[in-house]
Parts: C-alpha cells; structure tokens; sequence
C-alpha cells in the first residue's frame, strides 16, 4: 500500500514529484477519482475545496472522476475506486468521513482498493487510517465539537493502519491557533504518537515504511 498523507493537498512540486514517483507513469496516464465525502460536513465558504479540486484537476489527468461515497450502491463505489490509478481523499470532517466508510460497509473494499492504488489524503482524508481515532484521541486533540456536529459521541476508526496520528495545518494562517504551543499542549496529553504536519509537508507511506517529505515544517511526538 502506497500513502501521501498530506495536509492541503499537492501543494509544491516536492510533493508531486512524489506522487509521479509513486505512480510510475505521467498523470496523463492515470485516471484518478476525486472523493468529497468529508467536505459536505464542513460550514462555511468552501473555496479551499474549490481550489484543490481545481489544483487537482490542472496536473492533467487520463480520467477525472468524482465520487461521493454516500447514497450510492456500495459495489458502484467500490468498482470506481478499482477504476482508479489514484485515490484522492479530500479534507473537512474525518469524523464523517470515518464515519461514511464504516456505515456504509466499505472499510474492506476500500483496503481491497488500495492494495495496487495510491491514496492521496488531504487533511481529513489523511487522519482516517489511525487506530487511535476514537473518542478518546478527539478529546486529547480537542475536536470534540466536529464529532459533537454529526450527532456522535464515538468512531470506530474504519482502517486502524497505522499506530500513529497525524494532525494538519500546523503554523497555517487558516488556523492560526495551530502553533507550537497548541502542539505541546496535544503531546503533553497524548498517550499514541502523533505527526504534527504544515500546508507543505506530507507523511509518506511506501511498502509500511514511513517517511516525511516537505517543503516546509514539521514535528512528530513518539
């Protein structure tokens, strides 16, 4: 299985190359399925996701698909996926996003998918493969509200991949909360390690192991 966890998506050519690399062939070679669960849940003004989409969609792609994974039969999203050279995840609530995967039935489809594909998450979409996302890892993260939202007080993390965490948008002027002192304060409580990742940075993922590559800054917490 092939990972490009990232934060704001393939934001600098540092990390394209890395998907090219991951890939094997030119872009103009792969068809790639675009998956916007986890916006829908976010409010507000969604430029962002207009921007990357549109980010996306300019690398020049054999096939551009879309598919939202709820309210469609789950063999349909299953053999899109399958049609797809790159899985692309993008980012707002990974706890509906989590939670779209599980209730649907999909988690195990899903790995079947990604075991000959790469997957590009985009915050959201790069948080839903640890087994500490639960209600536990929300409360020491402090995002209970966007859990709180759908209606939930727990998730059943629908992968349980990896050991770690990984938590975005570090020193992003969209959050402009998320600094070093706001990581301190997560890794001082946390009892699972944790990635804290900026807008240029992704956690890379290749054949189980486990690397950074970026433009810009990071900092994990074993």
């Amino acid at each position: 299985m092939n990972f490009l966890l990232t934060a704001s998506g393939l934001r600098n050519e540092t990390l394209r190359d890395a998907l090219r690399d991951m890939l094997g062939k030119p872009f103009g070679s792969a068809n790639v399925v675009f998956v916007p669960t986890a916006s829908v849940a976010e409010p507000g003004d969604h430029g962002w996701f207009v921007a990357d989409m549109n980010r996306l969609h300019g690398l020049g792609w054999r096939e551009f698909d879309v598919l939202e994974l709820n309210g469609l039969p789950r063999q349909m999203v299953l053999d899109r996926l399958l049609h797809a050279d790159v899985i692309y995840v993008e980012g707002g609530n990974h706890y509906h996003l989590a939670r779209s995967i599980t209730g649907n039935g999909l988690a195990d489809g899903f790995l079947e998918a990604l075991e000959n594909r790469v997957y590009v998450g985009v915050s959201a979409g790069s948080m839903i493969f640890s087994r500490h996302l639960t209600g536990h890892s929300a409360d020491v993260i402090g995002d209970t509200t966007d859990l709180h939202v759908l209606g939930a007080t727990t998730v059943e993390p629908p992968f349980g991949l990896f050991d770690w965490y990984l938590k975005p948008h570090l020193y992003s002027p969209d959050f402009p909360e998320r600094d070093d002192a706001w990581a301190d304060r997560i890794a001082a409580r946390a009892d699972f390690p944790i990635y804290f990742i900026d807008d240029e940075t992704a956690v890379r993922v290749r054949d189980g192991k486990v690397d950074v590559i970026s433009e810009g800054r990071w900092r994990f917490h074993p």
